[in-house]
């Protein structure tokens, strides 16, 4: 196949479960050798994170947009959710709107530069971004980090919020029946307190209403295990859908964290010392933190668990998340003396190699806020999932994970419910013993990772779902494309 004369630009939102993505999705193009203008755009200080994150031959090009956070009331260098208290994450996504005057400049340029055909793959928050490209004639898609189902039910459940017309507690989604129903602790808090009026509802309207003026939209999943919510899309858009997943970092690159944590070498020496399917690794991302007194039960059950554990620890909910962590207040008395002592655990403060922990063969499972990148990192290594969903759309990944894909089990559910350790440690016995359910989940979570080998094989004779998703893409891109 000849080189391509299309320029692709790759615009994520500020977070780090949005950026991880579009960088691995770069990468993956790129590799594909087809494609020698390979633009992300962001602001500055993730520009210079993305930098080194960048294998040294790579000639993906970083272009930094202007943007200034004071001018939004927002603090000083407020470029990242990973650094945003919850309830200025809103102020953030308003503020990335009055990037399009600088955006559309920037495709301008690009285009005057090299004279050829353009692609947009925009975040699914920067819905402003289908204007720009219809203005300059360019093709443009949609990226989503989320797997369909899950996405699928936060896009319905924005578009018609349905509780508020209910007094249930249990209420079915309108335009999507082939969902389960959902409860009202499932809501991610926004959404919960949306009434059509508040700022996180005037701006998915105005959001979620451009996608159809889209050209498509690419999913970071596997279509084998995430049709319904796919169809979905296809249905409600009226626009192509490509399942092209998992693009996913290999190992070792893209930091998550903030400068602290866990050094991958150690970490591997300390996983070499424990027997195969021993070892329970608990992260919940890099927004997420729990209660304090969920802290306090999570780590009982730890305790009383005997089992080995990584553990990646944040100062609880209303302390700031980059302070220090004050481990005689947040957990059990002596619980990290007899940790060390014992050796069967490591507390790992801000971050720790996950696409390393996930694929050493002593990790049995995975205590999880279920981020759909933490999903498929998991599941490309066939590790079991314990489900505590958080926010956006984890609650209804949790529900496809465990109601149809049969290799996770909710242990609970929010950041501000009431757990007991009795409770969470019979979840890990279940998952991590050789109980009859446990088995079970093993078993599946191993086919579901051979799903995903062959979803993205391309070999002599073969080409996997995602592959022909992703070839399908590239060639409408193409097509698209009106000057």
């Amino acid at each position: 196949m000849e080189e391509r004369k299309e320029s692709i630009v790759l615009f994520p939102f500020m977070g780090q479960g949005h950026i991880i993505p579009f960088l691995a999705l770069a990468l993956h193009l790129e590799q594909r050798k087809h494609y020698k203008n390979i633009t992300i755009v962001n602001t500055s200080l993730n520009i210079k994170k993305l930098r080194s994150s960048l294998p040294p031959n790579s000639s993906i090009k970083l272009i930094q947009i202007p943007f200034n956070s004071s001018d939004h009331g927002l603090p000083p260098n407020t470029e990242n959710t990973d650094i945003v208290p919850y309830h200025l994450v809103i102020r953030l996504m308003q503020a990335c709107t009055t990037m399009r005057p600088a955006f559309k400049q920037l495709i301008q340029n690009i285009l005057d530069q090299h004279q050829q055909k353009l692609c947009i793959i925009a975040d699914i928050f920067f819905g402003w971004t289908v204007s720009v490209a219809k203005e300059l004639g360019v093709s443009h898609v949609i990226f989503s980090g989320s797997g369909g189902y899950g996405l699928a039910c936060y896009y319905s459940l924005w578009v018609n919020l349905p509780h508020r017309r209910v007094d249930s507690d249990k209420f079915s989604l309108p335009d999507f029946p082939e969902a389960r129903d959902i409860h009202r602790t499932q809501l991610p808090t926004n959404i919960s307190e949306a009434d059509g009026t508040d700022a996180w509802s005037v701006f998915q309207k105005e959001n979620l209403s451009e996608w159809v003026n889209s050209d498509g939209v690419l999913f970071n999943t596997v279509m084998e295990f995430d049709s319904v919510g796919l169809r979905y899309f296809a249905r409600k858009l009226n626009r192509p859908v490509w399942a092209i997943g998992p693009v996913l970092l290999s190992t070792g690159k893209g930091s998550r964290g903030k400068g602290g944590g866990l050094d991958p070498e150690v970490c591997r020496e300390w996983l070499n010392t424990k027997p195969p399917n021993s070892v329970l690794f608990v992260c919940f991302g890099s927004m997420n933190t729990i209660s304090a007194s969920q802290m306090m039960e999570l780590g009982r059950a730890l305790e009383r668990s005997g089992k080995n554990f990584i553990w990646v620890v944040r100062p609880p909910i209303g302390f700031d998340i980059n302070s220090e962590f004050r481990t005689e207040e947040w957990l059990p008395q002596g619980f990290t003396e007899k940790v060390l002592e014992s050796k069967r655990g490591l507390m790992v403060h801000d971050w720790a190699p996950q696409v390393d922990i996930l694929s050493h063969e002593a990790v049995s499972a995975f205590l999880s806020h279920c981020g759909w990148n933490s999903v498929l990192e998991s599941l490309s290594h066939g590790v079991p999932i314990l489900g505590w969903p958080m926010a956006g759309e984890q609650f209804f990944n949790c529900v496809l994970l465990e109601k149809e894909v049969g290799v996770c089990v909710e242990v609970a559910r929010g950041k501000r419910c009431e757990v007991k350790h009795q409770d969470i440690l019979a979840k890990i016995d279940l998952v991590m013993n050789e109980t009859e359910k446990g088995l079970e989940m093993r078993k599946k979570a191993s086919h579901v990772r051979d799903i995903i080998r062959n979803a993205v094989k391309d070999e002599s004779g073969f080409k996997g779902s995602s592959v022909r998703a992703m070839d399908e893409f590239l060639s409408a891109s193409v097509s698209s494309y009106s000057p």
